[in-house]
């Protein structure tokens, strides 16, 4: 132990504690000026162990300061950003950072840090819940250490006195790195913290993850092109139990959602004897069926079970989270508003409604239970249909096995760069060669060329080609000196207004009619309401009294019945670590093993998968026919996840049609995909492989999909990040009607008269690589080319064809009609099972 670390050892000894040996490590390492990335498990002590590590660069910073020739004291008294994903993260950080510096007596943390910097510590939040006056009181003096957003980092790059406030800044802290690295928010981030390094070069940088599977490269992101950093991994033992609920009764002829709230009775059961408990759901729809569900046959719980998603006003949100603290609420019902690293100590368990359908996921969640040092976590899940016995199966192989889905960053997104390109200007000024060099220490934009910095850099001073007759879009103008900034007020108040890389569609505010808050539902639900139509929201049943602005007035329904919104992005595809362990399960199978509860409780559907036709396996590819009276049928079982099985089957149809002309319907799931026609299928393109060749599949993929309209959507998120599109003021939002027609607009300009934007290229590569994942399905191709191919012959659908077919039948039919249906097919399926 250093004395440097004595005021550590000390605080963490007065708590009952004693650090572990990678927290000191953590410590050492940034201490020394070293960058890096910790990774450990969910309540391990990462949060202490970089805190300190920020506290111990601090003071090594300070005493170098003191043996350098004497200099006026530093301005700005920010010292450590700490970067959070999610507001709801902010206060709960605030209050651990804030404990070590609550005692400033002698051979303190605090005292410690006031003796070498000259002023008493604090730590303080800034997000888009940070009210006025906390924000007025950080304008004239910012804390020791802020805790953060990366859209709120931003928005103080945007101030003019920013290079100043930020100069300072020794240490910053991403936490939840995972949540960022894949996305643009961690793009937004990288491009944050190269302007903090500019100002500051000694810059340090940490990233905490729970569940990242390509560790090295995530730090590499993180640092971009420094010198390599430290990965550190905190090996702290933890016991971690995932189970499953097994359904009553072992259902043969699967379908989506069969199972679903026939579950609530044992699931309720679960919870009744558990303190506290976590229910995730996959949806926010979801959320607010199972707890409608569990309240209606459990009245008991009124008071004690709770509703938490993210379209919640921020108020009941608060409450909840609260309650969870105080150990006053037993159960919540909850979506991914609750994955993240909020520590909700009286926790005891978590159940996970349906497939997490990924393994960080299930690792992330599991991690909210028993959350700290040597208590157990445990995440049970409750299967929604048959064949997610198998997902929880895998899901346990994969955890056992660390197979964790690598997560990685997005490539040169333009739309970004223009926005920090004006965000830049609006504070400090831009100067271009400067800020080329700055942008190209960024992994995400260390390959950005000459041309394509100057397009951006042209796009946001002239509009490009096509916009250039428009003053609004000239958002930055060169001075006198050189140096490019935002010359118009109103041009700098829409910037701030619009910073950010999160996009959703417009969204109403759900009030009732004396005004309170209830929260918000996208616009899209609420238009297709009639005045005194019911839908269910926040756990209670509401009749829509009055559309007014962006508003649906409400008030309380008293009749059984109502819609549920359907919130976009609800359906999370099977990642390929988890599909991997799911093949090698089904290939035990094959070879009469049925390990565990689920593999056992699943041996009769897959019994009789294998004896009307195979199981599928991670070295054969099996397809089966089928002739019925909707026409012929083609299934294929991969097992690449529902996003790849869309852009596969596109691709497939339109390949066997190009030979033969012929109209396909296409149906998908996570596990394969069907193909229907009313003439007999040409299958020789499987035999032989023409079917699965990656030759021009870029141009195969455009033709057989409407890239346009995929591109077109793609490019309504484009625009508003990159300002092209206003949202609108507050009190004053434009609808998504607005937005769309803005967007359309500007996507129709470029494709006639600016055929070269950049923007358009980015668009449709975003649909590729992101909504078809085009990578994923070059390699599912490449593979599925190389495997023996069993093409069986069927006389009824199997197992694994019946969901394929409902999800079809569940587009084409109302919910009474579809019922009726899979009723007689089952019935018919069923006799032919026992015989």
């Amino acid at each position: 132990m250093t004395d440097r670390f004595k005021s550590f050892e000390r605080w963490f000894k007065t708590n009952g504690w004693r650090p572990f040996e990678f927290q000191r490590q953590v410590w050492a390492a940034a201490r020394d000026g070293q960058s890096g990335l910790l990774h450990a498990s969910t309540g391990a002590g990462k949060t202490y162990a970089v805190w300190f590590a920020a506290i111990a660069r601090v003071l090594a910073r300070a005493q170098t300061r003191k043996l350098a020739p004497a200099q006026a004291a530093p301005a700005s008294p920010l010292r450590v950003l700490w970067l959070t994903p999610m507001r709801a993260l902010a206060s709960d950080t605030l209050k651990a950072l804030e404990l070590p510096l609550a005692n400033a007596g002698p051979g303190t943390v605090a005292a410690e840090l006031k003796s070498a910097l000259g002023f008493r510590c604090t730590v303080g939040s800034r997000t888009g819940d940070t009210s006025s006056a906390e924000r007025a009181r950080q304008t004239k003096r910012l804390p020791f250490a802020l805790v953060t957003t990366p859209e709120s980092l931003s928005l103080l790059l945007t101030r003019s006195q920013s290079a100043d406030e930020l100069a300072n800044v020794s240490v910053v802290v991403v936490d939840e790195w995972h949540e960022l690295i894949g996305n643009k928010r961690g793009v937004q981030t990288q491009l944050a913290i190269a302007r903090l390094r500019r100002l500051n070069p000694a810059l340090v940088v940490w990233g905490l993850s729970a569940t990242l599977g390509n560790l090295d490269e995530a730090m590499a992101v993180l640092v971009g092109t420094q010198p390599p950093g430290t990965l550190i991994q905190g090996q702290v033992p933890k016991t971690l139990l995932i189970d499953t609920l097994l359904p009553g009764s072992s259902e043969r002829f699967p379908w989506g959602g069969h199972l679903g709230l026939r579950m609530q009775a044992p699931v309720a059961r679960e919870l009744e004897v558990s303190k506290s408990t976590l229910v995730f759901t996959n949806t926010r729809s979801q959320a607010e069926l199972w707890y409608q569900a569990l309240l209606d046959a459990n009245p008991h719980w009124a008071g004690q079970i709770a509703l938490h998603h993210g379209s919640l006003d921020k108020k009941v949100r608060e409450w909840v989270e609260l309650g969870l603290k105080e150990g006053r609420l037993k159960v919540v019902v909850c979506t991914s508003s609750l994955d993240l690293g909020v520590d909700f100590s009286p926790v005891e368990r978590v159940l996970q409604i349906g497939s997490p359908k990924g393994v960080a996921r299930i690792l992330q969640r599991a991690g909210r239970s028993g959350h700290s040092p040597g208590r157990p976590s445990r995440v049970t899940v409750v299967p929604t249909n048959a064949l997610e016995l198998l997902e929880s199966a895998a899901a346990q192989d994969a955890v056992a096995a660390r197979d964790i889905e690598p997560r990685s960053s997005p490539q040169k997104p333009l739309d970004v760069l223009v926005q920090h390109l004006v965000t830049i200007a609006l504070g400090s000024g831009l100067k271009p060669v400067e800020m080329f060099d700055e942008v190209r220490t960024t992994h995400a934009y260390r390959d950005l060329s000459d041309a394509e910095f100057q397009w951006a850099l042209d796009f946001v001073t002239k509009g490009g080609q096509s916009l250039w007759a428009y003053p609004e879009y000239h958002r930055v103008v060169a001075d006198s000196e050189g140096i490019y900034r935002v010359p118009e007020p109103m041009i700098a108040k829409r910037h701030r207004m619009s910073v950010g890389t999160i996009v959703s569609d417009a969204s109403m505010q759900v009030k009732y009619l004396s005004g309170k808050k209830l929260g918000s539902v996208e616009e899209s639900f609420i238009s297709r309401l009639r005045k005194g139509d019911q839908f269910l929201f926040g756990g209670r049943l509401l009749e829509l009294v009055r559309v007014h602005e962006m508003s649906a007035l409400v008030r309380r329904a008293t009749r059984n019945r109502g819609a549920v919104p359907r919130w976009n992005g609800g359906k999370m595809p099977l990642s390929n670590e988890l599909a991997s362990a799911m093949l090698d399960r089904l290939e035990r199978a094959s070879a009469g093993e049925f390990r565990g509860p689920e593999m056992l409780h699943l041996k009769p559907l897959l019994d009789i998968q294998a004896r009307w036709s195979r199981l599928p396996a991670a070295n054969t590819l099996v397809a089966e026919s089928l002739r019925s009276r909707d026409g012929y049928h083609l299934f294929l079982y991969p097992f690449a996840g529902r996003h790849v099985h869309i852009g596969l089957g596109s691709l497939l149809a339109w390949r066997i049609a190009r030979t033969k002309a012929a109209t396909f319907s296409i149906s998908v799931n996570d596990y394969g995909l069907e193909l229907l026609s009313a003439e007999p299928i040409d299958t020789s393109g499987l035999h032989n492989g023409e079917l699965f060749t990656s030759k021009n599949l870029l141009d195969d993929v455009l033709a057989s999909l409407n890239s346009s309209e995929l591109a077109l959507r793609r490019f309504r998120e484009i625009a508003r990040v990159s300002g092209l599109v206003f949202q609108g003021f507050p009190g004053a939002p434009k609808s998504s009607k607005q937005l769309q027609a803005s967007a359309s607009l500007f996507y129709e300009v470029f494709r006639q008269h600016d055929a070269q934007n950049l923007l358009l290229a980015q668009a449709q590569g975003e649909v590729l690589q992101q909504e078809l994942e085009l990578s994923r399905l070059r390699d599912c191709l490449d593979s599925l080319a190389q495997l023996p191919l069993t093409l069986v012959a069927l006389e009824r659908a199997t197992p694994f064809a019946f969901p394929l077919m409902v999800e079809r039948l569940r587009e084409q039919l109302s919910t009474e009609k579809l019922s009726t249906r899979i009723e007689r097919m089952l019935k018919e399926l069923e006799m032919a099972a026992t015989v």
